[in-house]
């Protein structure tokens, strides 16, 4: 039973060891392979590396060679280049050479003529010298002989030459006085009969030469509607949307039986042209509620402010007046919305300004000067602050302010006699103002007293404080003042109205009675975001 094992095992280890030698076998063959294998490849790329320095070599010869012939080349061509600059520069110099050899010889024959001028001009001094010698000779002798002759005269009238020259002065001053004074009085005879017929001459042919329609303020504007169903919208639920526009724009809605139409009452023509203007925007969008009258009237008025600016523009365009002040070009589309006595101001100022113009051509004066001038000489009843001073004297400030001629400041402020005139130019505005201010229907005093009147009105209103609007409506009827909801208290309110009143019935005279309504509107506004 051992020796089967035995032998089986003696067999196992045999196979085990010569298992083992196969792989050391195999083991030195691929080392020793692989060592030949490096060798071959390190002297092949000791073959490849004396090849590769040896091209290299010889392509930096080649480089060298060719960099050598390059600099050869350049050096030659520069070389040609500084020749050719020298020999043209040595060209120069032999002509401005010859140039100078020429200049030489002429200046050489100019001098040599200077020369022989000189020598002339001594000849003809010494001529001249003996020519003054001998007149010299001929005066003395005249001066004796006139001596003489003086002397004699001096003999037979028995007075000196002084004082026969004396003598003969005075009676030519004599005369000469006599025959001006003739002469000055018949020319102020003649001016005198003259004067007035060239004036009234000047001032029909420039009255002839401008018509200008008469533009006559009214204290009413109809807004004309296509349907009375519109009125309804108008006027809201209980009034709501009437009393939103009125407290809004400061101005009367009257929508009565009138057919198709909306009567808007109001003294102040801004007041009324933004009311009339919101209306339209409101009837034509359709959606008509107190936020929506307000936003359009904020609207509107910002609107009027910016065609205030275009109508002043184009005015000053028209008459060809250039270089105002933009706060004057303002001023002038302010005027469009005010009156004087009934009379439209800017109407009124532009007619001013075209009389003035033609005047001033007529008398050979400055013609833009004189429109400039006729144009703002009412400037100053537009000045939004209320000044106790005379709108002339207040126009000729604000002229002094925006830098306009002195002749044009003075014939603003004396077109009413305020100051004294100082040029030609005051006389001509103050007759253009009154020509175009007395024609039949251009003006009416009424209007003027009864704007007076309710713009005093709204002015006491205004004096209390923690009112934030005042509108006169109802012909000066009624006062309605709106107070901030956050300085004014109901109470507050309450004892606000019979203070306006009580300092109305103190400060004015009214006919009739004036009503005092209060407003004040409580309002919560929040933003969901």
């Amino acid at each position: 039973m051992d020796s089967p094992t035995t032998e089986t095992n003696s067999l196992i280890i045999i196979f085990l060891l010569a298992f083992i030698s196969s792989i050391l076998i195999a083991l030195f063959l691929g080392s020793f392979l692989y060592k030949r294998r490096l060798k071959k490849n390190k002297q092949e790329n000791e073959e490849k590396a004396r090849l590769i320095i040896k091209e290299a070599e010889l392509q930096a010869e080649n480089i060298k060679k060719d960099r050598i012939l390059e600099a050869k080349e350049k050096f030659l061509k520069m070389k040609q280049e500084f020749e050719e600059d020298a020999n043209r520069k040595k060209n120069q110099i032999i002509t401005n050479e010859q140039k100078i050899k020429q200049r030489e010889a002429q200046l050489s024959k100019e001098l040599e003529t200077l020369k022989r001028k000189e020598s002339d001009i001594d000849e003809e001094r010494q001529s001249l010298a003996q020519q003054h010698e001998l007149v010299k000779k001929r005066k003395e002798e005249l001066d004796k002989f006139n001596a003489q002759k003086v002397a004699v005269l001096e003999g037979i009238s028995k007075l000196t030459a002084d004082q026969a020259r004396d003598q003969l002065i005075e009676s030519l001053k004599e005369e000469a006085t006599t025959k001006a004074s003739s002469y000055i009085k018949d020319i102020m005879e003649e001016a005198k009969l003259t004067a007035t017929k060239e004036a009234r001459k000047i001032v029909v042919e420039t009255i002839q030469r401008t018509a200008t329609e008469h533009a006559v303020e009214n204290c009413v504007s109809i807004f004309n509607i296509e349907s009375d169903d519109i009125k309804g919208k108008v006027i809201g639920r209980e009034g709501r949307n009437i009393r939103a526009l009125e407290a809004a724009t400061g101005v009367e809605i009257i929508v009565d039986d009138t057919p198709e139409a909306i009567i808007i009452s109001g003294f102040d023509p801004v007041r009324r042209e933004i009311a009339r203007l919101s209306l339209h925007r409101l009837v034509q969008d359709g959606r008509i509620h107190p936020a929506r009258i307000e936003e359009i009237v904020a609207k509107t008025t910002k609107n009027i402010e910016d065609e205030i600016i275009e109508i002043g523009e184009r005015t000053v365009i028209d008459l060809g007046i250039h270089g105002l002040a933009p706060e004057l070009v303002k001023m002038i589309g302010r005027m469009r919305y005010r009156s004087s006595y009934g009379q439209n101001l800017l109407q009124h100022s532009r007619e001013v300004a075209n009389l003035c113009g033609i005047m001033a051509a007529e008398l050979g004066l400055n013609v833009k000067q004189a429109k400039r001038a006729g144009l703002l000489h009412d400037i100053g009843k537009v000045w939004h602050e209320e000044l106790e001073k005379p709108h002339a004297i207040v126009g000729m400030e604000l002229a002094q302010k925006y830098k306009e001629h002195p002749i044009i400041c003075n014939a603003i402020g004396a077109h009413h006699d305020e100051i004294e005139m100082t040029s030609i130019l005051s006389p001509i505005v103050q007759a253009c103002d009154a020509i175009s201010g007395a024609r039949p229907g251009a003006r009416r005093e009424v209007m003027e007293q009864y704007i007076k009147r309710l713009k005093e009105l709204e002015s006491v209103g205004m004096s209390f404080e923690g009112v934030e609007k005042c509108y006169a409506i109802q012909a000066g009827r009624e006062l309605r003042v709106i107070v901030d909801a956050e300085k004014a208290t109901d109470e507050r309110a309450s004892q606000l109205s019979f203070d306006i009143s009580q300092k109305i019935e103190k400060d004015m005279q009214y006919p009739g009675q004036i009503k005092v309504t209060v407003i004040r509107e409580m309002r919560s506004v929040a933003y969901a975001k």
